[in-house]
């Protein structure tokens, strides 16, 4: 499917939805099923599999304590030897290197490479996030402050770990240039802000901050 029918989908469900007020949450759920496939599709013909750009993805955005095995299993919804198997497969391929964690032997840290790094100027995901762009400010606000939202309450239904970033969490506190980590007790870089954290704790009230939706590489 043509981003152009992807965009005017969305446009007249939107609409159609507005001006009969519309609630019905099943509809909401199988449109949210519906972009995440249509997403997924554009994986087809890639040099990576959608598991494999999932993984790539994560990597990517993770801060710096997120970027093991485990946390990816948990942000994926997998078992910890699929994770393996596709952390595996992109260390062959030489997207990722694996790090032995200076305070924890027994932990790993992955990172992507030069060449990982590279290859995600072609992520398929690309297609999704230009037609968001392309949304209106109030649209791309509402699913800004929604989506999080209702990760942490699918979060909370599955009984896992909800990930997000630090401008939503009730960890964080930040006053001009410095920003504070309550929970590793320590300050953050601006580059931190944006990540993916394992340590996320939903904050109520607190205002949304506007991370890129774009995957960052690792520096």
């Amino acid at each position: 499917m043509s981003e152009k029918i992807l965009v005017n989908l969305i446009s007249k469900r939107y609409q159609f939805a507005m001006s009969n007020k519309v609630t019905n949450t099943d509809e909401i759920a199988e449109l949210l099923v519906y972009l995440g496939r249509a997403a997924r599709g554009t994986d087809a013909g890639s040099d990576l599999t959608a598991a494999q750009w999932t993984a790539m993805r994560f990597f990517a955005r993770a801060n710096r304590l997120s970027r093991t095995p485990s946390a990816f299993a948990s942000f994926n919804a997998t078992t910890r030897g699929t994770a393996s198997q596709i952390i595996k497969s992109l260390m062959q391929r030489g997207y990722l290197v694996r790090h032995q964690a200076v305070d924890d032997r027994r932990s790993v840290r992955l990172d992507l490479t030069s060449s990982g790094q590279a290859i995600m100027r072609y992520d398929p995901l690309h297609n999704l996030t230009d037609a968001i762009d392309r949304l209106g400010g109030k649209l791309r606000t509402a699913l800004r402050q929604a989506l999080p939202a209702l990760a942490g309450e699918l979060a909370k239904n599955r009984d896992t770990v909800a990930f997000g970033t630090c401008g939503d969490c009730r960890h964080f506190s930040g006053c001009g240039a410095v920003s504070y980590c309550a929970c590793v007790e320590a300050e953050l870089a601006p580059a931190d802000l944006g990540c993916l954290c394992v340590n996320f704790a939903a904050s109520e009230g607190r205002k949304i901050a506007m991370p890129s939706l774009k995957s960052k590489g690792i520096s």
